[in-house]
């Protein structure tokens, strides 16, 4: 009967999430057939400025641009690298990345410097400027200086969990040692508080099962709450809101920590970037790897798994949990829908 009724189940999700990638796909062909006519629209206004060009060029031929001049000396390069805004794209970004590693990786054993300016919001990278007070969607980097074998680093792919099997390449955790998590005492009435919170939360993963949630928590209160088809994204996605707002968990007090939740499993990867983000506490409604149960003790972080209504498991530094026994015998505080 048990397994009958998964069945029923899994047959369910997939119905649901097949009636979700059905309206996506109907979307995308409108927005595609809107950009097939606007780039035919646009078109002879291409044709005539390239006309226009092809013959400036030939009228003048004693002036030479500055960029069309060849240079044997060269110290800094410069790259304009084109993503796309969206996913659903294919390899389309991963190829251009990797186009463009491969090209800093020649022009380091050359021994010259790069910069790059990124247009598109699917460019990850570590130091992002915002060009422009009204955000107009570009960001301008630079490629961090005197990395010391950065070929060596880069020569070792591993294939990481998750949806879709992601790739990192280098050794992440010989920076694992200079973290350090601020001191937090996190109550139990915020971690029900939590859960109950989720629980009343409309989301995408109730209704289909086909995405992961996750969500940020402080003083029992949802601060934001955020679905990807890969929790990878989603947890990015709040870290990138934090950094945003100026949210800033090392500062919290010891009695008011930020709390992170998450659907998925809690991996090595989820462990690691939490403690990137300074958030002390990590809760999931799934359990947790063996080498995120090792992460975790290793940088002292807060590991909650299994967490259903009342109950869970604290896998890693319990000390953090601010424990309140006679909660198990009163009423959940509710929280608001």
């Amino acid at each position: 009967m048990a397994a009958g009724k998964e069945i029923r189940g899994k047959i369910k999700s997939v119905e649901n999430t097949k009636k979700i990638t059905k309206a996506m796909e109907m979307v995308a062909a409108s927005k595609m057939r809107k950009a097939q006519d606007r780039m035919r629209a646009a078109r002879p206004y291409a044709d005539k400025i390239r006309s226009l060009a092809a013959n400036l060029s030939t009228a003048t031929p004693e002036y030479k641009h500055p960029f069309m001049h060849h240079h044997d000396d060269v110290k800094l390069a410069g790259f304009i690298v084109v993503t796309t805004d969206k996913g659903l794209c294919g390899g389309l970004n991963t190829n251009v990345l990797r186009a463009v590693t491969a090209r800093l990786k020649e022009l380091e054993a050359e021994g010259v410097k790069a910069e790059a300016v990124a247009i598109g919001n699917r460019f990850r990278v570590k130091a992002v400027m915002l060009a422009g007070e009204g955000g107009a969607g570009v960001a301008a980097v630079k490629t961090h200086g005197g990395i010391a074998d950065l070929s060596a680093k880069t020569a070792q792919r591993v294939v990481t969990t998750g949806c879709g099997q992601g790739s990192m390449f280098g050794d992440l955790l010989t920076d694992l040692d200079g973290l350090s998590l601020p001191a937090a005492q996190w109550p139990q009435e915020d971690l029900y508080a939590m859960v109950d919170a989720i629980r009343l939360q409309e989301s995408t993963y109730k209704s289909a099962g086909s995405v992961h949630a996750c969500a940020l928590f402080h003083n029992g209160e949802m601060k934001l709450f955020v679905e990807d088809v890969g929790r990878h994204n989603a947890i990015d996605t709040i870290a990138g809101w934090m950094w945003m707002h100026g949210i800033h968990p090392d500062q919290a007090p010891i009695h008011a920590p930020w709390a992170f939740y998450t659907t998925g499993r809690l991996t090595s990867e989820m462990v690691l970037k939490a403690a990137q983000m300074q958030v002390p506490v990590v809760v999931s409604r799934s359990g947790i790897t063996q080498m995120g149960f090792e992460m975790a003790q290793r940088l002292g972080l807060c590991t909650v798994g299994r967490a259903t209504h009342k109950r869970f498991l604290c896998y890693t530094a319990p000390q953090v949990l601010q424990w309140q026994p006679e909660l198990a015998h009163t009423p959940v505080k509710r929280a608001t829908a």
